[in-house]
């Protein structure tokens, strides 16, 4: 059988199969009568973005010059080529196309006329091919309908590991605050009971300067630091007792001077040192010595 013969049985093969399967001419020397078949896209139901795909195939010897990339009209451009051998031997030249553009409504697109060059320089003329093609939505008469949407609920994180190390943090927080202040109300107490001018701070503090009650507390502060009873005049035993109140020297002497002439003497002739704030200091360098 000839190869013209068997071109168009296998034409109308893929007639039969509903193909589409224009026939076309070789223009080449001494041979204006050959032809080869074309196998076309389907020819309907495209929107704008689809890739449709073009089979050529190719006569024996023929070697298709490369296809750049195009526009190769308001509608289509051309992606790319690429030769596919089938298991009978035949090749066949793919060339894609992407749908650029698309009607307002559907319509009818045309896929161009072109030739297609060989290396020799022959060419394969591939006729025009109609297709239909519409919009990716229908457009809308209800003007409702285009409003915007609310946004989409941001997806729910979970978080039951993170509260409950939240939980762990804060409880731990929440011991080490009650565990402190546990310590510092121990502490206070226990300087309560063994720390003379701690004591003699807390039972003072309802008590006025004036009062003489501030100032006996003061005095046995003082006794029970020096471990005995202290006047004016016995001073330096209080200090080699506690070396710590030393720098306080003067302000302890003012005060046992100003003790002699209030209890004593014909009452203070000058104005009367502050029990409370000398009780502060005193109390602020014994705990320093104590620790």
């Amino acid at each position: 059988m000839r190869p013209r013969q068997c071109i168009a049985c296998a034409s109308v093969a893929l007639v039969l199969l509903g193909t589409p399967v224009p026939m076309v001419a070789l223009d080449q020397p001494g041979d204006s009568a050959a032809s080869t078949t074309i196998v076309q896209p389907r020819p309907f139901g495209y929107v704008i973005g689809d890739v449709v795909t073009q089979r050529i195939l190719l006569p024996q010897q023929f070697e298709p010059a490369a296809l750049t990339p195009q526009r190769v009209s308001i509608w289509f451009e051309r992606r790319g080529s690429r030769i596919e051998t089938t298991p009978d031997g035949h090749r066949w030249l793919l060339v894609g196309y992407q749908l650029m553009n698309a009607p307002q409504t559907l319509g009818s697109v045309v896929l161009p006329a072109w030739d297609l060059a060989s290396t020799d320089g022959a060419k394969l003329s591939v006729p025009a091919w109609p297709m239909t093609a519409g919009t990716l939505t229908a457009a809308s008469a209800s003007p409702s309908s285009e409003q915007l949407r609310a946004d989409r609920a941001a997806p729910v994180v979970p978080t039951a590991s993170t509260r409950t190390r939240l939980h762990l943090t804060l409880l731990a927080l929440a011991i080490t605050l009650v565990a402190w202040l546990a310590w510092v109300k121990w502490r206070d107490l226990r300087d309560r009971a063994n720390l003379p001018f701690a004591r003699a701070l807390h039972d003072m503090r309802n008590l006025g300067d004036a009062e003489p009650r501030s100032w006996q507390v003061l005095h046995q502060a003082f006794d029970r630091t020096a471990g005995r009873v202290i006047q004016l005049e016995t001073l330096p035993t209080l200090f080699q007792r506690a070396p710590h109140l030393r720098p306080l020297h003067e302000e302890i002497e003012r005060f046992f001077s100003q003790s002699s002439a209030r209890f004593f003497g014909s009452g203070l002739q000058e104005e009367p040192v502050s029990t409370h704030a000398l009780c502060r200091e005193l109390r602020r360098r014994e705990r320093r010595y104590a620790r």
